[in-house]
């Protein structure tokens, strides 16, 4: 008699015709951090970008992460399902790059959306955008988005990689109403031109779908994980940004209709 085998349930494992695996770097639970309410963060080990600033250099590699299941992590998730439901929050996926892993990435964003009924979010630098297909992103309720830069050189000096990548995936969300969270770096001396702020702010107001955007205050705290891994932290002489250019730069943003925090 044959047996007929069920068909896969989800994209990754359509893709693959075997449950879906990855390199995880970590998991964690966080508030207002990743996404709204608590959510479920999920670390993908391994990204194409360098930044400067970094905080997290420990997970550039992928062979810096564990091989991982999407059952696993699924699994992991399912234990506080009902804690990040009563706070409104959700499953984020994050990095690293996540969209370095795009097969495991869509199949955990689709297991968490369809399987645990949450709110899914997806952390990126958009510098891999082109290689999340359309159904990927169907399972995807909220992108947050780093524009690390407008001035190209100076993109291309925090990150080691060219802007364009991120613009046109920004702009490809924008063409699928995709709701964006832009998050924007401050470094004194490095990405605090008025000019370079200003130019952000213009891109991300004409877009239409971008309803917050995080000015993130420049920090030393990976200082230890570069020391750790044995790489120069060429930031070491940057100073935090004062609370006035902190405001000077959400005035950028809020001045062109946005909601900046």
């Amino acid at each position: 008699m044959t047996v007929l085998l069920p068909l896969p349930t989800t994209l990754a494992a359509a893709a693959t015709h075997r449950p879906s695996e990855g390199s995880v770097h970590s998991w964690d639970l966080s508030t207002g951090v990743d996404g709204p309410g608590t959510r479920f963060v999920t670390f993908l080990a391994g990204c194409p970008l360098t930044c400067l600033y970094c905080h997290n250099p420990d997970t550039w590699r992928m062979r810096s992460g564990k091989r991982t299941s999407a059952d696993e992590v699924i699994a992991e998730a399912r234990k506080y399902t009902r804690f990040i439901a009563a706070s409104g929050g959700g499953a984020t996926v994050s990095g690293g790059e996540p969209l370095l892993q795009p097969v495991f990435a869509g199949e955990l964003l689709h297991r968490m959306k369809h399987e645990l009924g949450l709110h899914t979010a997806l952390d990126t630098s958009g510098f891999l955008g082109a290689r999340a297909t359309d159904a990927l992103l169907r399972d995807v309720d909220l992108v947050l988005l780093d524009i690390k830069s407008w001035d190209r050189e100076t993109y291309r000096k925090v990150t080691g990689r060219p802007l364009r990548p991120t613009l046109d995936f920004a702009r490809r969300l924008a063409d699928l109403g995709k709701e964006v969270h832009l998050r924007f770096v401050l470094v004194p001396g490095l990405t605090d031109a008025r000019e370079n702020v200003e130019g952000v702010a213009a891109f991300a107001a004409r877009l239409g779908n971008v309803a917050r955007v995080d000015v993130l205050p420049f920090h030393k705290l990976g200082v230890g994980k570069w020391e750790a891994l044995g790489k120069e932290f060429t930031l070491h002489g940057t100073p935090s940004p004062t609370a006035e250019q902190i405001a000077m730069a959400r005035a950028a943003f809020e001045a062109r209709g946005l909601t900046a925090v």
